[in-house]
């Protein structure tokens, strides 16, 4: 039996009929009501699951739709990360209502949406199931929001939808993207600006779509009093394509472009200055329609970008290289690989523990290449909060949102152009940006929020990371296609206790750091056996407060800040780490005592003393 308030809602319905709902009788909402009773034939108290297609009928259904499917997932990722938090679902359906691409958020709503079917393959017309977003969205080939107990089913009334049709190349009605949310919290002012930020992605497929089809025409940006419109056009300006925009504002049907109609009947510009930049647009009588953007066909506009002039590579470029990599064997190969390579614009992955120096090789790598006069810029993906990180990174057209500066912001990948982008910790950065990254590596242009054109950048990449972003991708954390974007070269920087040359590393930072002062030969051997698992940064910081508070310009161990590491009291590491030093610092010198002990900073009695405690063979 129905619940009372089900019964009310079916009540309400009903009365629409005869236009006593309490609603406004010409509103969208009880129009649809209106045909879902008359000419639909539908009890608004029926209950149970929408029509749900097989996986293989799916199948069938989509492949007609793999193109735009493709075209429009990477927008849609994006669109479903934003949303997740807020527990929508974000699907694609066709011009019928199905759904054939579903993201569904967090388990707890989603548990929801798996019991009531909104999911891949489930049909959601409004012959069948009434007024619901899609189905009404579809119905009417208009964006509407429709808001718990608007939807004319009973059973419906739990979700909230707010849907975008979505028109191809053609202006013709190609599917809607739909976001639906069971939450009762969300007000209706909440998913109205939710609509919008659908409307807004779907606009940007929409967009994606026409310049794929057209990629080898002229595309013109026209401007309108309800947002822009694009027309592709030939050398000779005849007109081959214009989207629905385009259409509704400039008369613009089938034949008239089927006839190749010019475009100075419509759209007036000077083509001097239309080379991929934006254009003050004029009507065919003159008056003018505002700025607008002109872009050439891709095949013209890849290989005709001049590159930022660069200047030849500065006198002994390799010299930081060099210096970082001293004189372990691991890093001197990495060196030679990377002067083989020279100022090829191949992308570089820097992998290792926090600490060892990523920046400061990444920094090394720009200061040698014909990059180096131009900007080295840098993010930490790790420590800049998710909601920021896509402005920081791709910039933002003045008043692209809320709090945006006036003058707008170019974004670190612009300020990077002709130089080099350092990502450091790039397993960090969330998938939906990864996918923007993508698209950028791949098409080597940045579109900033709010902006009319994407901007041709020239940028080398130097990513860092110390997680094992291979098993990552395998685990669908982090993308593949992105995984081996980045991987042009993978580089690994040892950490300091692995590195053959660790003596002269400390010895070499120990002079910077503490500079006037010397070890004790106490204080040598705690350096060399400690582990470090800070790497180079704790290093660092251990001697520069030892230079600080030493009373006699003389380190000893007891001047170090050397927290245990490891076992309860750090013996055991360091243990290890110390006999593994002495014992490497033999293999390199053949088994010869005094010149291990001089590498090692140490006496020859002492060096004796220790091969004995740590009962290290040195007949080997």
């Amino acid at each position: 039996m129905p619940s009372l308030s089900a019964s009310n809602h079916v009540a309400r319905v009903l009365s629409v009929a005869t236009h006593a709902a309490d609603i406004d009788a010409e509103s969208r909402i009880a129009n649809s009501w209106r045909r879902c009773l008359i000419n639909h034939k539908l009890d608004p108290a029926r209950q149970g699951p929408p029509q749900t297609l097989t996986e293989a009928e799916v199948r069938h259904v989509a492949e007609p739709m793999e193109r735009l499917i493709r075209l429009a997932t990477p927008e849609l990722e994006d669109l479903a990360r934003v949303l997740r938090e807020a527990g929508y679902c974000v699907n694609l359906a066709d011009p019928n209502a199905t759904m054939l691409w579903s993201r569904l958020p967090g388990e707890a709503d989603t548990e929801i949406f798996l019991r009531w079917k909104v999911y891949t393959g489930s049909n959601f017309s409004e012959a069948f199931e009434g007024t619901n977003g899609l189905g009404t969205a579809l119905a009417e080939e208009k964006p509407i929001l429709v808001h718990r107990d608007e939807h004319f089913r009973a059973q419906w009334s739990i979700f909230s939808c707010a849907v975008t049709p979505l028109f191809d190349e053609t202006g013709r009605l190609a599917g809607a993207v739909n976001i639906t949310s069971c939450r009762d919290d969300l007000s209706r002012t909440a998913h109205q600006l939710a609509l919008a930020v659908t409307a807004e992605a779907t606009r940007r497929v929409e967009d994606t779509i026409f310049r794929n089809h057209f990629r080898n025409a002229w595309i013109a940006t026209v401007p309108g009093d309800g947002g822009s419109g694009l027309i592709a056009y030939d050398r000779d300006r005849r007109i081959v394509g214009a989207c629905r925009a385009a259409r509704a504002m400039l008369g613009l049907t089938d034949g008239l472009i089927a006839s190749g109609i010019d475009l100075s009947r419509y759209v007036k510009f000077d083509a001097a200055r239309a080379a991929d930049e934006i254009v003050e647009l004029r009507r065919a009588d003159g008056r003018p329609l505002g700025p607008g953007h002109v872009a050439p066909p891709l095949r013209a506009r890849l290989p005709g970008r001049q590159p930022v002039a660069r200047r030849e590579a500065p006198a002994g470029r390799f010299e930081g290289l060099n210096k970082l990599a001293g004189s372990d064997p691991g890093l001197l190969r990495s060196v030679k690989r990377l002067r083989s390579i020279g100022d090829h614009n191949l992308p570089i992955l820097l992998h290792g523990e926090t600490g060892v120096g990523k920046d400061a090789f990444a920094r090394a790598i720009h200061a040698g290449s014909n990059r180096a006069r131009s900007n080295y810029v840098a993010l930490n993906c790790a420590a800049m909060p998710e909601s920021l990180i896509d402005a920081e990174l791709f910039g933002y057209e003045a008043g692209a949102f809320t709090g945006a500066r006036r003058d707008g912001s170019k974004g670190l990948i612009v300020q990077a152009d002709g130089g080099t982008l350092f990502l450091d910790e790039i397993g960090d950065m969330p998938i939906a940006l990864q996918t923007r990254l993508l698209r950028v590596l791949e098409n080597r242009e940045v579109l900033p929020l709010g902006a009319l054109k994407p901007t041709a950048v020239d940028i080398r990449l130097i990513s860092a990371t110390h997680r094992d972003l291979g098993r990552m991708a395998e685990g669908g954390a982090f993308r593949t296609d992105l995984y081996f974007r980045l991987r042009g070269m993978e580089i690994r920087l040892p950490a300091l206790r692995e590195r053959a040359d660790r003596a002269d590393v400390i010895a070499s930072i120990a002079a910077e750091e503490a500079p006037g002062c010397r070890l004790s030969p106490a204080a040598w051997s705690a350096l060399l056996a400690y582990p470090f698992p800070g790497n180079m940064r704790q290093l660092r910081h251990v001697l520069r407060l030892a230079g600080c508070t030493t009373e006699d310009s003389v380190i000893s161990d007891t001047d170090l800040d050397l927290p245990p590491f490891g076992g309860r009291a750090g013996e055991p590491d360091l243990a290890a780490a110390e006999r593994a030093t002495i014992v490497e610092a033999l293999r390199r010198h053949g088994g010869r005592v005094t010149e291990a002990a001089k590498a090692l900073r140490l006496s020859r009695a002492t060096l004796y003393r220790k091969i004995k405690q740590l009962k290290i063979d040195t007949a080997k």
